[in-house]
């Protein structure tokens, strides 16, 4: 089966870097790109929006200019993407971006949305944007990988998954960390930072969960004793040099504790490691 990935862009350098990286990622398989521009504000940024009348000159002109700049992108990724089963679409909307992204996830089925972190727009010292951080946590029906800037694709040594084993999860809402340590050949690290003594029988079961979820994969079980989850991701995967982090985004916890806008600027500065946020489905 194809797999259907949307790629947003902002034709930025970073946004371009996630094209490539998600092409390099996929390069032996079949996939189907959906390529998004949104055109109604000036880059990624909210707090810049043009409002733009469907009649007017600034609107055909805008419009104009998306559609060309996808035609652009098209004939770059010509020339780099040698896969044979790989096939590109574009996509031009006059939207907001989360809600241009739903769209799109919801009419064309979706499975994974790639995107850069840092648009055109977005201040040199904030890595992490406040639209992928929007898009990572609000939209729930798919996966949303996040590339850092000055990413160049190399397969992942190891993809590092934080969980408290606290949360109950199924094996559905790991299948892209499972798919994609699978077709990169890496290996999974699972980090549970400590806060209690010993694992209740909960978290056992949990934990055990995981075990049969990563059967048939490389996979190994980590703990950190650390007060602040964020800080101990960060310390592991830069000693280990990580090569990507996969965690499962409990609806207003875990994603608001580990991924604050603190911790993500601090992760976009000193991480160069792409984030996978997968989503809690009962949410």
């Amino acid at each position: 089966m194809r797999r259907k990935i949307l790629l947003p862009t902002d034709f930025s350098r970073n946004a371009w870097e996630a094209i490539s990286y998600a092409i390099e990622l996929f390069k032996d398989e079949a996939c189907d790109f959906y390529i998004l521009n949104v055109y109604n504000f000036s880059g990624y940024a909210m707090d810049n929006i043009v409002i733009a009348q469907p009649n007017n000159e600034y609107a055909d002109a805008v419009r104009e200019k998306s559609i060309k700049g996808l035609e652009k992108l098209l004939q770059r990724i010509s020339f780099r993407d040698e896969s044979t089963d790989h096939e590109f679409y574009t996509l031009s909307k006059n939207d907001n971006l989360l809600d241009a992204i739903k769209e799109v996830v919801e009419l064309k089925d979706i499975d994974l949305v790639i995107m850069g972190t840092k648009g055109d727009t977005d201040a040199l010292n904030v890595s992490f944007g406040s639209n992928t951080v929007m898009v990572m946590e609000k939209e729930r029906n798919c996966p949303v990988m996040a590339i850092p800037p000055d990413t160049v694709f190399t397969p992942p040594t190891e993809i590092v998954f934080p969980t408290s084993f606290k949360t109950h999860f199924k094996k559905r809402e790991l299948a892209y960390l499972i798919d994609i340590a699978r077709i990169t050949d890496a290996p999974v690290r699972v980090l549970h930072v400590q806060t209690e003594k010993q694992l209740s029988e909960t978290q056992l079961n949990y934990r055990g969960l995981l075990e049969e979820y990563f059967e048939g994969l490389e996979y190994s079980f980590h703990t950190l004793e650390k007060s602040d989850i964020g800080e101990a991701v960060e310390l592991f995967v830069q000693s280990r040099n990580s090569g990507m982090i996969a965690f499962i985004n409990k609806k207003h916890t875990f994603f608001g504790s580990v991924f604050s806008r603190p911790l993500v600027k601090e992760l976009g500065i000193h991480s160069r490691v792409p984030v996978l946020a997968l989503h809690d489905l009962r949410n």
